[in-house]
């Protein structure tokens, strides 16, 4: 089978590793923005409050997350949202694009929790459910887990159970090839339809993401699997390996098939080709430690400063450090803001 196959069922398919309810940072598999720093989400909300301010956007807006886990951003937006413009909370409608029971089951527990019956929060399976004519959609991390087909010069990757064989290449992927000039590394696959799918369900809406990756080819393979914090170069686990260095002995692509993550750099020209060939329009692209600090991350942190003792403001200080310290999440993570608004097109 063609490899974007393979990977959708490792991740999407029967008892996948996304079709569980899976716990991000210290006792899962990996780290993310989200669980780093609160102030991830606390920018997020900063930018939304802005994009109402200046009229964009209105205050009876849905706030949509899509590849939510936990639902931790979203509560993290929401908390802020509280704390800087409290009288959103009245007329904003908060939701989760969820197709996982599991996930909405601990979503809606979390929610619960931290806010009691002071927020109503609302799960669809897909963004065609949702049945509003504006939004400000956010995520975190979803494109690097779409399916993706792997290439090396005019052969592309099939799998034969779990093991990889390379192969010819087909029509597809040999255009995409040709129109990014690639020769070696990963095609995402479905971005075009996410896109789409996304311009159709909003009159108007502005859509943020982050993910790890760059605007432009490497033209070379960056796929690996995420299990307990350790990660495993994928070509290293096959007999296709092009590093000088031995197999891991304790682990194997069938080991870790379905029960860890498996994901890619993003290619940032070909989503925003995928946006903008959908209607979208580029509104930023930058670093996240850029993005964030014109989302207003810097000035929340000053006015922490300004309401709790000097050890909270540290820690939390550190904390945010994370993500836009160019030697962690700065840099090679990037950020990225699409907007439709069909009334002005």
């Amino acid at each position: 089978m063609q490899f974007s196959t393979y990977m959708t069922q490792w991740l999407y398919g029967e008892d996948a590793y996304y079709s569980k309810y899976r716990e991000i940072g210290k006792g899962g598999d990996f780290y993310t923005a989200v669980s780093s720093s609160m102030f991830f989400g606390g920018s997020i909300a900063n930018r939304l409050i802005h994009s109402i301010d200046e009229g964009f956007l209105d205050e009876h807006c849905a706030i949509v997350e899509i590849g939510a886990h936990q639902g931790y951003m979203l509560a993290d937006i929401i908390q802020f949202i509280y704390t800087l413009r409290p009288t959103l909370l009245e007329t904003l409608e908060f939701v989760i694009i969820e197709p996982h029971p599991e996930n909405v089951k601990a979503q809606l527990q979390y929610f619960k929790e931290s806010f009691g019956d002071l927020v109503k929060l609302q799960h669809f399976d897909s963004l065609e459910q949702v049945n509003k004519k504006s939004a400000y959609v956010v995520a975190n991390e979803i494109f690097d887990a779409f399916p993706c087909e792997l290439v090396k010069e005019d052969k592309m990757l099939f799998m034969k159970g779990h093991d990889p064989e390379f192969k010819e290449q087909n029509k597809m992927v040999k255009s995409h090839c040709e129109k990014y000039g690639i020769t070696s590394g990963e095609i995402g696959m479905g971005y075009e339809a996410f896109a789409k799918s996304l311009y159709d369900a909003f009159a108007k809406f502005e859509f943020v993401t982050f993910d790890y990756g760059d605007r432009g080819k490497r033209n070379d393979f960056s796929l690996r699997i995420y299990h307990e914090h350790k990660t495993y170069p994928f070509f290293a686990l096959t007999d296709l390996m092009t590093i000088e260095e031995e197999k891991p002995k304790d682990v194997s692509i069938e080991s870790l098939y379905k029960i860890s993550d498996i994901t890619y750099d993003v290619n940032f020209e070909h989503l925003i080709d995928a946006f903008e060939s959908e209607g979208s329009k580029l509104e930023l692209y930058k670093t996240q430690m850029a993005m964030l600090v014109e989302f207003g991350m810097i000035a929340l942190l000053d006015e922490l400063q300004k309401n709790v003792d000097e050890e909270t403001y540290k820690s939390e200080l550190n904390r945010a450090k994370v993500l836009i310290d160019p030697s962690f999440m700065g840099e090679r993570f990037k950020g990225v803001v699409f907007r439709k608004d069909i009334e002005n097109n």
